[in-house]
């Protein structure tokens, strides 16, 4: 029987820091916000609207920011992002098994599909705008056997999925962090998850 290995896409899968630092700085510089794009772009995770709350702009604002930053990602952020290490090796190491693969993640899922497009990546299933345990749905949709994240909110929400969660320390997380969150295990970065997972037969039998 087939099984699923989702994947969240910032910082597991791909780098956009600069060019999310960039929109972040020009959102700012266009609506007149002292928004630290620096400080975003090295603590990426949490949605929009959260981290607009967190850095002080009016709830009544927010969603006007949002639809700035989403219009300006394409032209970019696409251009900037590089895959990260071992990133379409591991997409490929699960269809090689038998798998699907889906990915999960806070991000737009618009904005997303377009990474996914430029990389030349294909997945079984993309969502977006989901974070922390609110992951866990889409997950149980597909019976998602694994979760590879970066972030603790990812292993919340492999927990809450009861999928294996499996970190990785190319985000802004500790090891420590993720296996306090409910990792199982903890990579150095997806350069690993292969071997990994070919030993690990009874997670995905």
């Amino acid at each position: 029987m087939p099984f699923t290995v989702g994947f969240d896409l910032d910082m597991t899968l791909i780098d956009p820091r600069p060019g999310m630092a960039a929109v972040m700085y020009e959102v700012g510089a266009r609506t007149g916000y002292d928004l630290d794009g620096d400080h975003f772009a090295s603590n990426l995770g949490p949605p929009l609207d959260m981290t607009y709350r967190e850095m002080g702009v009016p709830e009544e604002e927010i969603p006007d920011l949002v639809t700035l930053f989403r219009a300006l990602y394409p032209d970019v952020v696409i251009p900037a992002t590089v895959a990260l290490p071992g990133a379409a090796a591991a997409l490929q190491c699960v269809r090689e098994l038998g798998g699907r693969t889906m990915v999960v993640t806070g991000k737009y899922r618009k904005n997303a599909a377009l990474h996914l497009e430029a990389l030349g990546w294909e997945v079984d299933h993309l969502y977006g705008e989901l974070w922390s345990t609110g992951k866990a749905e889409s997950l149980k949709l597909h019976e998602a056997v694994i979760y590879v994240g970066d972030h603790v909110g990812d292993m919340r929400g492999a927990a809450a999925a009861d999928a294996l969660g499996v970190g990785v320390v190319t985000g802004p997380c500790s090891r420590a962090e993720l296996e306090e969150a409910g990792a199982a295990v903890v990579l150095d970065d997806l350069r690993e998850f292969p071997d990994w997972l070919r030993t690990s037969s009874g997670v995905i039998s």
